[in-house]
């Protein structure tokens, strides 16, 4: 069952970080205000998905101490993540029905995009309290065993012929 909730959470977890990494292709302008960097994400470098974390256990030699506690932020994130999830199928459905028709009530829908963007924030923000918390379980030496795992995991293999 516990295997079930950490593998729901990391399908969730996966699901939020494509979609918020994903662009809509934008139509070629010039540049109008300040543009995104591009590259690494500046934040999440400093952090560690928790599916690496677990798949590294062993390797990072966690106390039983740190999988509990690891284990428990988890699932408080997968409970949250879902309560989230149909708050936010919830909100756009009710979009949906408002932009339908000849005419749109323009405040209405701003408000309810207010709501969604309002999810939205929460569902990044427990993105970020579940990293921040998986972090700051583990050592200094895990920290940077799992630096060195997640730069080898980076670097292109060579080729063998």
């Amino acid at each position: 069952m516990k295997l079930k909730v950490i593998g729901l959470f990391a399908f969730f977890f996966l699901v939020a970080v494509v979609a918020v990494s994903q662009h809509p292709p934008q139509p070629a302008q010039p540049p109008q205000g300040p543009q995104p960097p591009h590259g690494p994400d500046p934040i999440a470098q400093n952090f560690f998905p928790p599916e690496m974390v677990m798949n590294y256990r062993q390797a990072l030699g966690l106390s039983e101490e740190q999988k509990g506690a690891i284990r428990d932020e988890l699932m408080k994130a997968s409970a949250r993540f879902t309560e989230l999830q149909w708050q936010m199928q919830d909100e756009i459905e009710t979009m949906a029905g408002l932009t339908k028709g000849e005419n749109v009530d323009e405040q209405r829908v701003l408000a309810q995009l207010d709501k969604i963007l309002t999810i939205e924030r929460e569902v990044k923000r427990t993105q970020l309290t579940l990293s921040i918390r998986i972090k700051n379980k583990l050592t200094a030496d895990q920290q940077t065993k799992l630096l060195q795992i997640h730069r080898r995991d980076l670097d292109p293999k060579p080729h063998q012929q």
